[in-house]
């Protein structure tokens, strides 16, 4: 540019300029073809991005005012083959970004060195290095006064950290290497704050099973250990207590959860281990569990408390797939009852149960029928589902009445999708913060009317995910842009006229949420669990201990946090359903051998079974003739008597039996409730008739026919010797006779039926009504069998 200037100054002739600049091409042809002999660079030059990477681990204050001095620290690291020489690391400031979809484009070319985020400011702010070796990562920090940034008007600034430098290969300087950020600018209190209410989800995965242990805490069971972990210090749900206990946010929490570690602190809980086995939980685990609950208790007083249902069910998988299976709606009203109770026992607040929230704030017609069929009336839904229709140029307030007295409270996408993904490192993090920050001002900045914004972030935030939303509602709290507000409030704030209503059709639903949703077969299971449930309630004396446990399970079943894991919500279906089977068998009939009946009548008796630890009743056991001609149960073909059974206990239960014919008799014994419903399995056996023929009834009778002849004959014999003995006593003695009533000592004339032996004292046993061929049945109940847990 000098020796151009150069020219330009001469007076020279035309002539002699003409040669000069003729003898200047001359001279520069060898310099233009070692230039052509150079690799291309140019536009190509973003690929050298790849050279040295820059990572902003941390930047303050994240939203600066007058008079602040702004800090942005990180590293560079060289990840070329050639060392980086001449090397510094500079800060650039673009111009405003003007709209959200420009801040989402910044955000996802952040790296790109193509392109200029501003002047750089140079001088002393910046911090040089004589070389980068390759695979080093160097250090950097950088602290300028605001007011040397040369802000402007509010608004959101790109801010880039570029790091330029040189190679052997290419020997001049260069950017090798960026990373764009947000500063979002906000000096003074905005005329109009933005009312932003921050849910703060506390949710987890199932931990416990449906068994309980046989104690009066009913020891409960756990699949594994992974929760102790998260409540220990620095564990996920330790920190997203100790973080949120500052914040001004809604606590939206799922009661099983706190039903599970209060569970893990006051009983002697157990683990679940490999072939039904268990062992005790630690002790440790215990005082964590104690820990983690004060802590939370105080965390939340004085907070708005949103309870959802019980296992945060998963609503969509129940709208696709669950309400074509009869009573699957039953178990979500029945969650959303035992949710409030849950968290008034254990954090002792009273909290919401007005809001159902939906996987990722998607939503079609059924959807929203079935989150409001069990009383929730305002359901939280997200923007990239319900999406304005309008062409607004700015983002209406959350709350959207949708008809039938429901209420949509639409979540912003943006600010609640900006923590999701990988934020271990400290530059994700950093620049996740400084997104949101930047999305909420620009929003603030659509209008000068004030809105109520919601964020419903993912429901179970990484350690490192909640640390970012952290950071950045603390900055935003103490922002000149936003106030913090309740969801209860956001809710009934005034909607925008103009925000679209219009829930999205069924096919408008996500395949990819579709995809992850419980299928149908689950639901059917459910049920038949449920049903199961049913029967066997009925036939305890302390129906609490069983229905518990085991209608909490089922609501497990339905979570949310079964999406992405079908095989393990299968095997937890499956181990919930083989549990109630085997505790409803320990109340069952014994297996009965062959009976044998040797005469016309006889006593059967069943035994029935309970080993379980508390008593069973309002059951009645039928035994069941399939030959009623050939032998009757009473005097029919089926006979019913009721059943009690002590704990632990057995009864046999004694049935009288009439046979009319010989022969083989199959016999049917079956339990059943009070209400008529089969209760296990039915026990059969044969009853073997072997004495009723005519030729016996033929022997029986002449028997009976001696006997009475034999009695006939002593009879005559008696009043012939009375006779006699008259007439040798003479006719004197009449009134003093053998035969009169006064007299003890005198036989008598009895009758054969009045004979010593019509007492039946001592009678033999009859022909027609012989021993059974079982032993004789105590009345007193059997023995204690097997305990089981229940």
């Amino acid at each position: 540019m000098a020796e151009a200037a150069d020219f330009q100054g001469t007076s020279a002739s035309p002539a002699r300029r003409w040669l000069r600049r003729a003898g200047a091409l001359l001279a520069g042809t060898p310099l233009l073809a070692g230039l052509l002999q150079l690799p291309a660079a140019g536009p190509a030059q973003a690929a050298s991005s790849d050279t040295v990477s820059v990572s902003v681990d941390a930047l303050s204050p994240s939203a600066p005012t007058d008079g602040d001095t702004l800090t942005v620290s990180g590293t560079v690291t060289n990840n070329g083959k050639q060392t980086v020489t001449h090397a510094h690391v500079g800060l650039q400031v673009g111009s405003p970004l003007t709209t959200r979809s420009a801040i989402d484009s910044v955000a996802r070319h952040s790296d790109e060195v193509q392109g200029s985020s501003g002047s750089e400011i140079g001088g002393k702010y910046e911090e040089d290095f004589d070389k980068l070796a390759p695979g080093v990562a160097e250090h950097f920090s950088i602290s300028v006064p605001v007011d040397k940034l040369d802000l402007g008007e509010d608004g959101v600034y790109e801010l880039g950290v570029a790091l330029s430098g040189q190679t052997s290969a290419q020997p001049w300087d260069q950017p090798l290497g960026i990373r764009r950020t947000f500063l979002p600018w906000q000096p003074s209190d905005a005329d109009t704050k933005t009312k932003t209410t921050f849910l703060w989800p506390l949710l987890s995965t199932v931990h416990m099973t449906a068994k309980t242990g046989a104690g009066d805490l009913q020891t409960p069971e756990f699949l594994d250990d992974d929760l102790a972990k998260d409540l220990a210090p620095g564990g996920r749900l330790a920190q997203m207590v100790e973080l949120g206990k500052d914040l001004d946010v809604t606590w939206v929490i799922d009661p099983d959860l706190l039903a599970s570690v209060d569970a893990m602190a006051v009983g002697n809980y157990r683990l679940q281990g490999a072939g039904g086995t268990s062992t005790p939980g630690s002790r440790e685990h215990q005082a964590v569990a104690k820990q983690w609950l004060a802590s939370l208790q105080k965390a939340v007083a004085g907070k708005e408390v949103v309870a959802l249902p019980f296992a945060d069910p998963d609503l969509a998988s129940l709208a696709h797939e669950g309400t074509s299976v009869t009573g699957s709606l039953s178990h979500l009203k029945d969650a959303t009852d035992v949710a409030a109770t849950t968290v008034k026992t254990v954090l002792h607040v009273t909290p919401s149960t007005d809001f159902a929230w939906p996987v990722n704030g998607a939503v079609d017609p059924s959807i929203m029928k079935v989150a409001t069929s069990a009383g929730a009336d305002r359901v939280i839904a997200r923007s990239d589902s319900l999406r304005e229709t309008a062409g607004l140029s700015y983002t209406p307030s959350a709350a959207r009445p949708v008809g039938g007295g429901t209420t949509a409270v639409v979540a912003d996408f943006r600010l609640s999708t900006a923590f999701e993904g990988d934020l271990t490192k400290a530059g994700s993090a950093t620049l996740a913060v400084q997104q949101f920050l930047a999305l909420s001002l620009q929003l603030n900045t659509q209008t000068d009317e004030q809105r109520s914004i919601v964020v419903a972030p993912q429901r179970t935030p990484t350690a490192s995910q909640a640390q970012a939303m952290a950071a950045a509602l603390t900055a935003l709290q103490g922002g000149t842009w936003s106030q913090p507000q309740d969801l209860t409030a956001t809710s009934k704030d005034k909607p925008d006229p103009d925000a679209t209503t219009r829930i999205p059709s069924t096919s408008a639903y996500p395949s990819s949420l579709r995809r992850q949703e419980l299928p149908r077969t689950a639901f059917e299971q459910i049920a038949r669990t449920q049903d199961k449930l049913d029967s066997f309630r009925v036939v305890l004396t302390d129906q609490s201990r069983v229905v518990t446990p085991f209608g909490r399970a089922i609501n497990r079943e339905m979570s949310t946090s079964w999406r992405g894991r079908g095989g393990e919500a299968d095997s937890y279906r499956g181990a919930v359903e083989a549990w109630l089977d085997e505790l409803a068998d320990q109340v069952k009939l014994i297996d009965k051998s062959e009976t044998k009946l040797s005469g016309r009548s006889a006593t059967i008796p069943v035994t029935v079974q309970n080993n379980l630890v508390q008593p069973v009743g309002h059951l009645v056991l039928r035994l069941e003739s399939t030959m009623p001609t050939r032998l009757k149960i009473g005097d029919k073909a089926y006979y019913e008597q009721p059943v009690e059974i002590s704990g632990g206990h057995s009864q046999s239960v004694k049935f009288t039996t009439s046979a009319n014919a010989n022969g083989r008799v199959a016999v049917i014994a079956q339990l059943y409730t009070e209400d008529g419903r089969k209760y296990g399995d039915p026990v059969s056996f044969d009853v073997k008739v072997t004495e009723v023929t005519p030729t016996v009834m033929l022997v029986i009778g002449g028997g009976v026919l001696l006997l009475v002849l034999a009695g006939f004959r002593m009879y005559t014999q008696r009043k012939r010797a009375a006779a006699r003995q008259t007439d040798e006593d003479g006719p004197g003695t009449a009134g003093e006779g053998p035969d009169e009533p006064g007299n003890p000592e005198a036989p008598g004339d009895r009758l054969p039926e009045e004979s010593d032996s019509a007492s039946g004292a001592d009678d033999p046993e009859q022909p027609s009504d012989p021993a059974p061929d079982t032993a004789p049945e105590s009345a007193d109940p059997s023995g204690t069998g097997e305990r089981v847990d229940r």
